[in-house]
């Protein structure tokens, strides 16, 4: 049996005795890209979203000549003529904009498809004091100032006044830039060059079954700290007790031992530990707490402070374990109620931004009746998972590990590890998320099973409180049999499995008599199956891409599940029809893949109300 209970935003163990243990940070961004703040939505600072200039820039002119060198004078200096006779041939203030956040693909059609470079430019005022670093014994209460940029896919190079500041790879994640000394009262030119080409070692690869959108996809912030500040902080259930709060903090700018509050007011709950040499410190303390579940989504405001600076976070505490077979949540079997969903925006297109689009998705799939969702196939913005948080919803959130990587590849695994380590740290006080996923439907092989086996051991050392799984595949052990029996099973506490039985392996009937079997006896999350239908498209139940085929192959899929006791939970694929270049049928797919519930406009399919139906009849 494993039992994990749910911490937060550091890395921490437990020790022997149940006492919190050094944490160990997970692998960072880069050297240029330090790690981002937690809390910056709270902070003081400033939001940079909004209409940003851009030069689309496909041959990289904007940074190598035509003899492919470095220009030392680019595009990131933002360079003005100096009279009437300079050359300069570009000009960030006549060029067209794009919104930020959001992808460069949905925003102009002429960029449907784009993948390359776009740099993307604001200028920006400071407050004076802002301006200069601050004199020697002096503390104001905004001493430090970062960017912090929630995501920009799939790389970028950041640069203020000219001046470069790092680079960051990985299209999903947040990072942030120091700017303390380095700005302008006014005028400041920030330049990001965004580049969204596939590459084969990179995560994700060459090949996907989405649609890859490039840009700003989340939002920028000038955030203002004091010079010692919390820069993340984890809190939760202590392991094993449900009756102990337990966590790390971790401060930036720290001289020395310093004092940190950790309080929950609304539980009369409250301890004070010291930092170490490293500013980092873990605690435990007693508290009387109503439990977070999908029925009663019960988030608490937990304080954090330390000298002059003070967040605040609201938090779930829940705990998640496996026992044989069974999912027990808060120490209760459950079944896992779900569907799969990606980051499209309900209605445009395009990617998820805000809080309207997360709970237009989220309302969706509550109104099927859904205890549970997948968020395939990257993390997606940090306002889905609060508003998971407050819907009570739990989450299966995953990494882009998609079908073939450069598994040999050395920098690749370091991509991987980072972009793990950057979504557990970001996410980890969401009370919603019970799994994190290593991998979706990858080929066994020697490399890929030690690739994946190492960002296990990551996740389990970032977060030894949820659960680890990936989607697996499957295969036919005899002619009405079908066997799960990949290695990676061992190591894993949640066996997720993608089967199209009736889609892409046979007609819908053929569920009927398959007989399922796994090498382990863990729970098993059917992760993945569905069927394509266009919205509107009517004709008897053995029509491909017609609303009947889908619902005929739900009714057949629910009949077959049932039938398997590990099975603990799914998550069909997938709620609402979304962008993809592999599928090209016109009048039917056009760019899409049909396999939503719902089409993007919002109309439901037949499907949806069978598989609505069905989770009522569970949930009873």
């Amino acid at each position: 049996m494993r039992v994990w209970s749910l911490p937060a935003l550091l890395v921490f163990a437990l020790a022997p005795g149940g006492a919190p243990a050094v944490p160990r940070a997970p692998p960072t961004a880069s050297p240029t890209a330090p790690s981002a703040l937690g809390f910056a939505d709270g902070r003081a600072g400033q939001s940079l979203d909004g209409a940003w200039h851009v030069i689309v820039d496909p041959y990289d002119n904007g940074l190598l000549d035509y003899r492919s060198q470095p220009r030392p004078n680019g595009y990131f200096a933002d360079a003005k003529p100096k009279n009437k006779s300079d050359l300069v041939e570009y000009d960030f203030s006549r060029s067209p904009t794009l919104n930020v956040p959001g992808d460069w693909n949905t925003q102009r059609p002429e960029l449907l498809y784009y993948e390359g470079t776009v740099w993307y430019q604001r200028t920006f005022d400071a407050r004076a004091d802002h301006s200069t670093t601050p004199a020697p014994g002096a503390a104001p209460a905004t001493a430090r100032q970062f960017l912090q940029f929630g995501a920009a896919a799939q790389r970028a190079t950041v640069w203020l006044n000219g001046q470069r500041l790092g680079a960051h790879e990985g299209g999903f994640t947040p990072f942030a830039f120091e700017v303390t000394g380095r700005l302008r009262p006014q005028g400041n030119s920030l330049v990001v060059m965004v580049n969204d080409t596939r590459r084969p070692d990179a995560i994700p690869a060459m090949n996907t079954d989405w649609w890859n959108y490039g840009g700003l996809s989340r939002g920028v912030r000038l955030v203002e700290t004091p010079a010692t500040f919390i820069r993340a902080a984890r809190v939760g259930l202590a392991q094993g007790d449900a009756h102990r709060v337990a966590g790390t903090v971790a401060l930036d700018g720290a001289r020395g031992p310093t004092a940190v509050i950790v309080e929950i007011p609304e539980a009369h709950a409250r301890v004070t530990v010291e930092t170490d040499a490293q500013g980092r410190a873990a605690f435990s303390f007693p508290a009387t707490l109503s439990l977070w579940s999908p029925e009663s989504p019960r988030l608490y405001d937990v304080d954090i402070s330390a000298g002059a600076d003070r967040v605040r976070d609201r938090i779930g505490f829940r705990t998640i374990e496996t026992h044989g077979t069974e999912l027990r949540l808060n120490g209760r079997s459950i079944f896992l109620r779900g569907i799969s969903l990606h980051e499209e925006a309900l209605g445009r297109g395009g990617r998820a931004t805000s809080r309207a689009d997360a709970e237009a998705l989220l309302g969706l799939a509550k109104e099927l009746g859904c205890n549970f969702v997948r968020l395939a196939h990257y993390p997606h913005n940090e306002e889905m998972t609060r508003a998971a948080d407050r819907l009570g919803l739990l989450v299966w959130s995953e990494i882009p590990v998609y079908w073939t990587i450069a598994w040999d590849d050395a920098d690749t695994l370091a991509d991987a590890r980072r972009q793990l380590g950057e979504e557990i740290a970001r996410d980890g006080n969401r009370a919603s998320i019970i799994l994190w996923s290593v991998g979706n439907e990858t080929p066994v092989t020697e490399a890929r099973t030690r690739f994946l086996r190492t960002l296990i051991d990551d996740a389990r050392a970032a977060d030894p409180t949820r659960l680890l799984t990936a989607a697996l595949e499957h295969h036919a052990s005899g002619p009405r049999e079908v066997t799960i029996d990949d290695p990676l099973g061992a190591d894993l506490d949640v066996i997720g499995l993608n089967e199209y039985v009736g889609w892409y392996d046979g007609l819908p009937a053929k569920c009927d008599g398959l007989t399922w079997r796994s090498t382990t006896q863990k729970p098993i999350v059917v992760s993945e199956f569905g069927a394509d239908a266009k919205a509107g498209l009517h004709a008897d139940a053995l029509t491909r891409f017609s609303e009947e085929y889908q619902a005929d192959l739900y009714r057949h899929q629910l009949a077959m599940l049932r039938k398997v006791p590990a099975v603990r939970g799914m998550s069909p694929w997938i709620l609402v029809d979304f962008r993809s270049p592999r599928r090209p049928l016109p009048g039917i797919q056009d760019g899409w893949n049909r396999k939503g519930l719902v089409a993007n406009d919002g109309t439901k399919k037949q499907a949806f109300w069978i598989l609505r139906d069905a989770y009522r009849g569970l949930a009873r």
